[in-house]
């Protein structure tokens, strides 16, 4: 017996794509629904339905139409599949329910963001210990649609990319779930895109920062707005949907991000800048490697850029670091792709990160432009996805982070 674990399961488009997988998908949550675990459902809409609506919408439309009437549009893939998905459970001897946006009691609120919204987090919270919470507890499986929410007003909106996660994981958080599982044509996280590496392998686990730099690379593991939402006490197991099994192992995404954006000082002591110029660099790995290793024998590598010419290197500023400048300058004289190197000291290493950072349009530029006119000069700049690395004078630093902090509040 499982012994009454909470669960909240999402099925992808692709795993409702036909009758067989929509079946295998229903059969599954039945099966642990008889191991004694209490399930909520989160579905999307079946196969490429969304991808059909949205072109049969734009095609008919003369490019005329609204965004909260292509939102109303595209929320029947799902309305469509918690209909089906639900009666199949019935089907199957398990009692089940759906909700619709349309109904009085659905619980996901958002902002008027069409095509994009945010859930209400406070609001959904409330509705779905209401309404839901009671329904899983006496054991009965409620189908949510997924990627839908309704504004205040009633007006039925789509959560964007990753919206059927982001359903699942604001459920969990309120019904107090001990897993969620997401149901996907993939056997877990892995360790490369699929469709371009020959042989990527399933991570046993990662943890959701890690994961992060990966969300919106064209492996579309999971969406970074989703990953934003993921309780922060509770895992999240990915798994296959080819073998109908929701005890499989997959991966399990473990921790929480950040949800605000923030800055901070991330090294406390100050940081020097090591700029190797040449001719081909890149041409010759062995010198890029000799200079790291030489950086981690006598300190740590906090941050590095490079281009055909150059390469850039930013360490800790302690005690030894002459021995090291040394040593950088004599791999520097030792081959021919090398020609030269500068250092800078007296640097401090300014981070700016949080979810949604890659899709705050302008916001390097804002920081750059705010610390420019207060007549600080940035000296190296580095961009991964959700993080901004930036380095200025050390003597600056209070300064400098006070205005990438305001910054990011004007957003």
């Amino acid at each position: 017996m499982v012994d009454n674990k909470k669960i909240v399961v999402k099925f992808g488009g692709s795993s409702l794509a036909d009758h067989e997988r929509l079946l295998k998908a229903v059969v599954s949550v039945v099966n642990e629904a008889k191991k004694g675990a209490k399930i909520a459902v989160v579905v999307s809409a079946m196969g490429k339905t969304t991808d059909v609506l949205m072109t049969t919408a734009k095609n008919t439309s003369n490019g005329k139409l609204e965004k909260h009437d292509l939102d109303d549009i595209l929320s029947m893939g799902e309305r469509t599949s918690v209909r089906i998905f639900s009666a199949a459970l019935k089907s199957n001897g398990a009692n089940s329910c759906y909700f619709d946006p349309i109904d009085s009691n659905w619980p996901i609120i958002t902002d008027a963001s069409f095509q994009n919204a945010n859930p209400l987090r406070k609001e959904c919270e409330k509705n779905i210990k209401e309404c839901i919470l009671p329904i899983v507890e006496k054991g009965t499986i409620p189908v949510i649609a997924g990627f839908l929410g309704k504004t205040k007003d009633g007006k039925v909106t789509t959560l964007g990319r990753g919206g059927s996660d982001t359903t699942a994981f604001i459920l969990a958080e309120a019904l107090g779930a001990d897993q969620v599982v997401l149901v996907t044509d993939a056997d877990g996280i892995m360790s490369g895109d699929p469709k371009i590496i020959s042989n990527p392998q399933r991570l046993k686990e990662i943890d959701v920062n890690t994961l992060v730099g990966l969300a919106d690379s064209g492996a579309k593991f999971i969406h970074s707005k989703a990953l934003k939402y993921k309780p922060k006490n509770i895992d999240v197991k990915v798994i296959s949907n080819v073998h109908g099994d929701l005890s499989r192992e997959g991966t399990l995404i473990k921790g929480a991000l950040a949800s605000e954006l923030d800055a901070e000082i991330a090294h406390p002591t100050p940081v020097a800048e090591i700029t190797v110029i040449g001719n081909g660099i890149s041409a010759n790995p062995q010198v890029i490697t000799e200079m790291v290793e030489k950086v981690k024998e006598n300190s740590m590598l906090l941050g590095m850029s490079m281009n055909t010419n150059s390469i850039i290197l930013y360490v800790p500023q302690e005690k030894n670091i002459d021995a090291l400048f040394n040593q950088i300058h004599k791999i520097t004289v030792s081959n021919k792709e090398t020609i030269a190197m500068a250092v800078k000291k007296d640097l401090v290493f300014l981070k700016t990160s949080g979810v949604g950072l890659e899709e705050t349009h302008g916001i390097i530029g804002r920081i750059s432009e705010d610390l420019r006119v207060n007549g600080i000069n940035i000296s190296g700049i580095l961009t991964i996805t959700s993080s901004i690395l930036l380095f200025v004078d050390w003597n600056e630093k209070e300064k400098a982070l006070k205005l990438i902090k305001n910054s990011l509040k004007t957003r």
